[in-house]
């Protein structure tokens, strides 16, 4: 065993709701505290000195300096592996051009289709291991990463290919999504419908007899798919086998409600999502997760965070990083601008890129300092964990701990 301190405080998140909002005053804060570790699990936190005489033959890791320390973070939906760049995009639309010009003039999801269908898979697995360190470096160890930029068999089974071989040469989590159903690939001959039924006969049998992924992910959107054919596409995804979650009402809503009825793990974005569908959202298990950096990326409005929370819905905060909407990539200054302007607090927060971001993805083994679960943790060179999000991005993460030992590029 291992006995990792002394921290000036570590805050647990224990005994937190999975759901609903949170006050800051139902944060558990150890003063002067230890983890305890056992391989790869922690079996105790409590006060440094108490835990060093408790266990006097344990081995030893001092901190130094004043540290706090939060569990390990986790981002619930990324689109981390792609070819290209798309700056232009960015710089166009704050010009003031329209989606469909900036389509039209070569731009959007299908230059990044065919940016990434060109790319080999030497540079992809180059480009998505770099951005993986990036986002371990901000103390994010679990990691969801989408398919979604090859929309045919060859390239869609790439991609997840390429996520499998970067889990070998990671510590950090990956959770592969297929994201086959992105939208409907300009060199497909036939309509929305056709393309489904494609993705269902041809490209998810092959992703489950590989063991590509275990998720698959819809987006229902006017520019991509509509609301009854992902339903139908949703609901057969489900009969073979997989775990699902959905693009919805980012623009336009409706879609979280087929989220909801269908039983998928997380809705995703929301920025679009009226009254009656929150309250629909806050009655599932059905996660509402808040995407800020596509509200950034785009200038649009928020994911309705308070509303959610208020209503009793459980709330994750994801990065959405990819190469058009979200290029930011940097959770944490991502979820501090969404508390302020959401007016969410920190127990919030913290709540939402940990434990609920895990639960987003069917994981319940991570996201609290608990006996028992993974030792995953971030520590700050602070005297005062608020400064985390305070400094919203600025204070750069100390040490990552993944299960129990020191991250190193």
């Amino acid at each position: 065993m291992k006995l990792i301190g002394p921290f000036k405080q570590i805050i647990t998140l224990a005994n937190l709701s999975l759901r609903g909002k949170l006050s800051d005053q139902q944060l558990e804060i150890i003063g002067d505290g230890g983890i305890l570790i056992e391989g790869e699990t922690i079996q105790k936190v409590g006060n440094f000195e108490e835990l060093r005489s408790e266990y006097p033959n344990v081995t030893i890791e001092e901190v130094e300096g004043e540290q706090i320390v939060l569990p390990a973070f986790i981002d619930s939906h990324t689109h981390i592996c792609f070819g290209g760049n798309r700056a232009n995009d960015f710089a166009m639309r704050n010009a003031g051009k329209t989606y469909l010009e900036i389509a039209e003039s070569g731009g959007g999801i299908w230059s990044s289709v065919q940016h990434t269908r060109n790319a080999s898979e030497e540079e992809l697995l180059k480009t998505l291991s770099e951005r993986i360190n990036f986002l371990i470096s901000l103390g994010i160890t679990t990691i969801e990463v989408k398919s979604g930029y090859g929309l045919d068999v060859e390239n869609e089974l790439k991609m997840l290919r390429i996520i499998k071989k970067a889990q070998t040469l990671t510590k950090a989590t990956l959770i592969p999504t297929c994201l086959s159903a992105h939208l409907k690939p300009k060199d497909f001959e036939g309509d929305n419908k056709s393309y489904l039924d494609f993705i269902i006969a041809e490209i998810l049998p092959k992703v489950k007899e590989e063991g590509l992924a275990k998720r698959v992910d819809i987006f229902i959107e006017k520019s991509a798919f509509q609301p009854e054919e992902s339903k139908d596409f949703l609901l057969r995804t489900k009969e073979l086998g997989f775990e699902i979650t959905v693009h919805a009402d980012q623009f336009t809503p409706g879609s979280s409600r087929i989220a909801v009825e269908v039983g998928a793990q997380s809705a995703d974005h929301l920025e679009a999502t009226i009254d009656d569908d929150i309250m629909f959202l806050a009655h599932s298990n059905t996660v509402a997760t808040a995407l800020p950096g596509a509200s950034l990326g785009l200038g649009e409005k928020f994911t309705p965070a308070r509303k959610l929370l208020d209503a009793g819905a459980i709330l994750a905060i994801a990065s959405d990083w990819n190469p058009g909407s979200a290029p930011m990539g940097n959770l944490i200054t991502q979820a501090s601008i969404l508390a302020t302007y959401e007016k969410l607090t920190t127990a919030e927060v913290l709540a939402g890129i940990t434990f609920r971001s895990a639960y987003a993805l069917g994981l319940e083994d991570r996201g609290r300092l608990e006996k028992g679960l993974k030792a995953d943790f971030v520590t700050f060179k602070t005297d005062n964990f608020q400064n985390v999000l305070y400094n919203q991005g600025s204070l750069t993460a100390e040490n990552i701990y993944i299960n129990g030992e020191k991250w190193k590029v």
